[in-house]
């Protein structure tokens, strides 16, 4: 088995015996990258000198017996989403294509001192905004399992880059299921964190109260190690919950009596027969593990997907307001627009039409106007008009408002839900990966993809997302798995429990 195939957390004990170095394992990923990906796309950059240079560092550190962090000499990629010092942060976007971040994250700080070798920025849909990472300005990322299909999105590139060996864990970030979904895809595991429980601090924003990061890896083992270098309380963020970690050392615990809940609302029309039958299979894997199925009722889970794309876009209209062309990031070239204009003036008071040519643009204005319509792709604009739209005078109410209430219906059915049941299960999408460009051009269907995943965002609790089938051709399936708010430990050990009786989590691509 070569070092690529084996997981973090075994990675991690040979590092530590001595039986390999930081240097051997990064330069292995380096491989990877360097033969796969420029049929996978995962990555948009990655800096073989500075990685093998961090690598060598704590190898010398190592040998010397100094003390190192939890990750110390791993490979972990990261989301072009959060900023990292001096480094550029794009977002996938054309509007931050040159940014560079003048402070690190918090994650990215936390991943530092827990001595991980940063080794690349995956790809993303622009903003985080999208299902399929085909929104990025910059390339279009690969499904590993089949080429021909998304990896997911928005951290299509996150999951991608763990399946196909290229890192053996992954920072992305999780807005309406932007983990869960790509690992579902990509045959990975995903965790959403309950929110404000890993720190939102240099994080490019998308929706505020929506927006979590998160860890990708192979395994609920590594996920864990990775979780547990990156969450904890931060007061860079008024969000952050300062709350104890408890879910470290817990995995490998059983769950005695562990209760199920089964949303029947989940297993109706439009759910792919080989989803359903993938997921079924994983209950009936719990049932012979000892647990117990409750069948519970999420009524208003019917309205999740329209309320989340109220708010979402609301928050993302308010978020993405900043990006003017003038503080940072692309600025259209505002001289054209002077020549332009006194053009346009000319011409219209020559026709007549003075009150016209009053009413032109000023170059500054101009200068907005074109920075914001050039630099933003279509589905940014698309969200950024119907946050506009929900949020002006005589809709806030009938909209925003509305949706805010609903929100709320729909954390009380899963309260009610989480008093009889320790963990909800269901699909993480209603398909395996669809092919690139087969919903490009129609929104509403791609929406639908985060019709199990959306609710997560909408109440704060934490999600799973885990392998659990195949289909036919081959594509992976994935399991949700929900718990209540700071419940990390239950999901994570019902995880790994999962797990521990399957090997779904095990298959590789065929790259």
């Amino acid at each position: 088995m070569s070092l690529t195939e084996l997981s973090a957390a075994e990675q991690s004990r040979k590092l530590a015996a001595g039986e390999v170095s930081s240097v051997e394992l990064t330069q292995a990923y380096l491989d990877r990258i360097e033969k796969h990906d420029g049929s996978v796309g995962a990555f948009l950059r990655y800096d073989a000198e500075r990685a093998l240079a961090t690598a060598k560092q704590i190898d010398q550190r190592r040998a010397a017996g100094e003390s190192l962090g939890l990750l110390a000499g791993l490979p972990v990629a990261v989301k072009d989403i959060l900023a990292e010092k001096g480094q550029r942060t794009t977002c996938a976007s054309k509007m931050l294509e040159e940014f560079r971040a003048p402070y690190d994250a918090t994650v990215v700080a936390r991943l530092k001192a827990a001595d991980a070798v940063l080794i690349g920025r995956t790809n993303m849909d622009e903003y985080a905004m999208g299902g399929s990472t085909e929104n990025s300005a910059f390339q279009t990322t690969q499904n590993p399992w089949n080429l021909k299909c998304s990896p997911g999105g928005s951290s299509g590139g996150a999951a991608a880059a763990v399946a196909a060996d290229m890192a053996p864990l992954s920072i992305g970030t999780d807005t309406g299921g932007s983990i869960r979904q790509p690992a579902s895809f990509c045959g990975v595991v995903g965790l959403k964190p309950t929110y404000g429980r890993v720190s939102r601090f240099g994080l490019v924003a998308f929706a505020s109260s929506l927006d979590q990061v998160g860890p990708l890896a192979r395994s609920v083992e590594d996920i864990a190690l990775l979780y547990s270098a990156i969450a904890g309380h931060d007061p860079q963020d008024s969000t952050s919950l300062d709350k104890s970690i408890e879910f470290t050392t817990a995995i490998d615990k059983p769950l005695e009596g562990l209760k199920i809940g089964v949303v029947a609302e989940q297993f109706a029309e439009g759910l792919d027969a080989e989803v359903e039958a993938a997921v079924r299979e994983a209950f009936a894997t719990y049932e012979s593990l000892g647990a117990k199925l409750v069948e519970v009722s999420l009524p208003h889970s019917k309205y999740a997907v329209a309320t989340y794309y109220v708010i979402a876009p609301c928050e993302a209209s308010s978020n993405l307001a900043r990006y003017d062309g003038v503080h940072y990031g692309f600025r259209s070239d505002q001289a054209k627009y002077t020549t332009e204009l006194a053009a346009e003036r000319a011409a219209l008071e020559e026709a007549g039409e003075r009150h016209a040519a009053e009413d032109l643009d000023t170059p500054l204005v101009r200068m907005y106007r074109k920075s914001r319509s050039e630099a933003f792709g279509p589905e940014v604009k698309r969200r950024i008009m119907i946050g506009t739209y929900a949020l002006s005078a005589g809709y806030y109410d009938a909209y925003y408002l509305k949706a805010l209430q609903v929100r709320r219906l729909i954390r009380q059915d899963y309260d009610k839900a989480f008093a009889e049941v320790d963990v909800i299960a269901g699909p993480v999408a209603p398909t395996p990966a669809f092919e690139l460009g087969s919903l490009v051009d129609d929104p509403l269907a791609m929406y639908l993809v985060d019709l199990y995943t959306v609710s997560a965002n909408l109440t704060g609790i934490p999600a799973l997302s885990l392998p659990c089938g195949a289909s036919q051709s081959g594509l992976p399936i994935g399991l949700q798995l929900q718990a209540k708010p700071l419940a990390e430990e239950t999901l994570l050990r019902a995880g790994h429990m999962y797990q521990s009786a399957t090997d779904w989590h095990n298959r590789r691509p065929p790259l």
